[in-house]
């Protein structure tokens, strides 16, 4: 599948031998070193027989026996691992919660660990498109596939059904080695809420600067995760107990991003918490409130659905962790709004700083004001916790507090950068998966042969023009944005973004490298 993502998502051809499994391990090396690769079709997938299911109890149950057959094989020594990006990580979190007996070790790279609140329902919004296409990846031979997508628009409150797709992080007690991006779209929370539930002392985190897919298969991370599994797997001291529990990236768009800085933890003790206050009446954010009140006001169905506010570092700043935007809004045309936000660096001349696809770099909130109830015990000065099982409408005239939660960021801003916040109305998303749109060439009976060897060959994709029955694909309901969007500032006002300073730390020593 890696071939039909642009450019291979920056993993050289030569990178994999073609035997594995999708965002799982390469057979070629890992057999090499005296592992053995499984990669179970899971129940109602390809051509296994059953009903398809989206993760959850009963799902993680086939996985606990899939772990333990392993371990009853005779080419076993009964020690089992389990490693891989996106489904395969959120995988590992609903199995490895179910404690089976003979799994030793997980490695999620990249993850979400709540399906409603990180995937389908963030923020309180609906969004089936994600689900759906990766629904239509799959060719079920027979059984019926868990209509999650539809689940999604149709329940759209925390119930039973949502909880058992939470997984429960803090019953997970085997050494884990946690790998997270700052720009995953999906899974980019969930990954460091993994790390930080879980429920052993044994774990390790690293945050790199790149892609899942690319990270995965750099040559250094495999080595890194081999040793990893061999001391764990194998019981060999490798000293890997002296590796930093924390290993962090932040990225410096227009410079070097530091690479692997070590820490002790995350987020980090030492941040200071800093209250940066909308200005609507220069667009600006600034240390002090504004001592008059004011606000913005914006089409929530137009082309420039949104308010920017600025701020241009004075000395050099690195915010690393979790923001939140504390914002009083109200919505003289209609009782609910759905809102996103996003925070990102441009340079001095206010120009974007996107990555190397051309996509902002860029950490974002999203929330239905209707959903704005806080969960007082669950949340923390930088965290807001909705339990998403009340809905609030505003009344005539109404204006609201309201807490955005928005997820991990590391950016290094130069002095003389601008940190840019957007407000805006939420927009669906249009994106496709093009899973099958690439043609590739492979053997038609098997997938190895020898070098020379003339054998039959079987042309697989191309199907980008296929498409599901329309009958039976789940889209986004309509949004809750109708009419203006007013953002009040200043005064009694105290709209603010709290973002989290880094003190540099003493006598640092890092690697440094441009994405």
């Amino acid at each position: 599948m890696l071939d039909d993502v642009p450019y291979r998502s920056g993993v050289p051809l030569d990178a994999t031998s073609g035997l594995e499994k999708f965002e799982g391990p390469d057979p070629a090396y890992w057999v090499e070193h005296g592992y053995a690769i499984v990669n179970p079709d899971k129940r109602g997938a390809y051509m296994s027989e059953g009903h398809f299911l989206y993760w959850g109890h009963e799902d993680a149950l086939d996985g606990c026996d899939v772990i333990e057959w392993i371990a009853s094989q005779p080419w076993s020594n009964s020690n089992v691992g389990m490693s891989g990006n996106s489904w395969l990580t959120v995988s590992q979190w609903f199995i490895a919660a179910e404690r089976p007996r003979h799994l030793v070790a997980i490695a999620p790279w990249e993850g979400f660990c709540d399906h409603y609140r990180e995937s389908g329902t963030r923020g309180g919004i609906p969004a089936p498109e994600l689900p759906e296409m990766i629904a239509e990846t799959f060719s079920s031979h027979g059984g019926a596939m868990e209509d999650q997508p539809r689940m999604i628009v149709e329940r759209t409150m925390m119930c039973d059904y949502w909880q058992d797709k939470a997984a429960c992080i803090e019953a997970i007690h085997i050494p884990a080695y946690v790998v997270a991006s700052y720009t995953n779209p999906l899974h980019s929370h969930g990954t460091f809420s993994g790390f930080r539930r879980l429920g052993t002392e044994e774990k390790w985190l690293r945050v790199h600067n790149t892609n899942e897919w690319h990270d995965y298969y750099t040559p250094q991370n495999v080595e890194d995760l081999r040793r990893f599994f061999d001391h764990y797997l194998k019981g060999i001291d490798n000293g890997w107990e002296q590796t930093p529990r924390v290993r962090l990236s932040v990225l410096n768009p227009s410079g070097e991003d530091i690479v692997n800085r070590e820490e002790q933890e995350f987020p980090l003790e030492r941040t200071q918490y800093q209250k940066l206050y909308l200005n609507a009446a220069d667009h600006t954010l600034c240390n002090t409130p504004p001592e008059m009140a004011a606000n913005d006001s914006y089409d929530s169905e137009g082309e420039n659905s949104h308010a920017v506010y600025r701020m241009r570092m004075t000395q050099p700043t690195e915010i690393t962790g979790y923001m939140k935007l504390h914002l009083w809004v109200s919505a003289p045309d209609n009782d609910d709004m759905d809102l996103a936000l996003s925070v990102e660096k441009l340079s001095e001349d206010g120009s974007p700083l996107p990555d190397l696809t051309g996509n902002p770099i860029a950490a974002t909130g999203l929330l239905r004001v209707s959903m704005r109830k806080l969960d007082t015990v669950l949340s923390t000065e930088a965290e807001p916790y909705y339990p998403f099982t009340t809905e609030q409408k505003l009344q005539a005239g109404e204006i609201v507090p309201v807490e955005i939660g928005i997820w991990p960021m590391g950016l290094y801003f130069n002095q003389g950068e601008i940190l840019q916040l957007t407000v805006g109305a939420y927009k669906p998303s249009q994106g496709a998966i093009p899973f099958g749109s690439a043609c590739i060439t492979v053997p038609k009976d098997g997938y190895t042969y020898m070098p020379g060897s003339q054998v039959e060959m079987l042309n697989l994709g191309g199907n980008e023009t296929e498409c599901a029955d329309p009958n039976e694909t789940v889209t986004s309901p309509v949004t809750h944005n109708r009419g203006r969007h007013v953002i009040h500032s200043g005064g009694q006002y105290d709209s603010h973004l709290l973002a989290p300073i880094i003190p540099e730390k003493k006598n640092e020593g890092v690697d440094t490298g441009g994405r």
